[in-house]
């Protein structure tokens, strides 16, 4: 099931769901509005440029 991000138009929270399916019913866990627009939310595919990470990849223990 996928999270989408929304944001109630109503109180203006913002917050996450676990959706379904297009046709299941969001609504705001603070207000209980179900008056909510779905947010384009951007996601890191982990191919950056820049590394945190101390190893150089899977298999290096060594």
């Amino acid at each position: 099931m996928p999270i989408f991000e929304y944001k109630c138009a109503e109180c203006e929270k913002n917050f996450e769901e676990l959706v379904r399916s297009d046709s299941d019913p969001v609504t705001c866990p603070a207000c209980g509005s179900s008056k909510v627009e779905k947010q384009f939310s951007a996601f890191s595919s982990g191919s950056g440029s820049s590394s945190s990470s101390s190893g150089t990849g899977c298999g290096s223990f060594g």
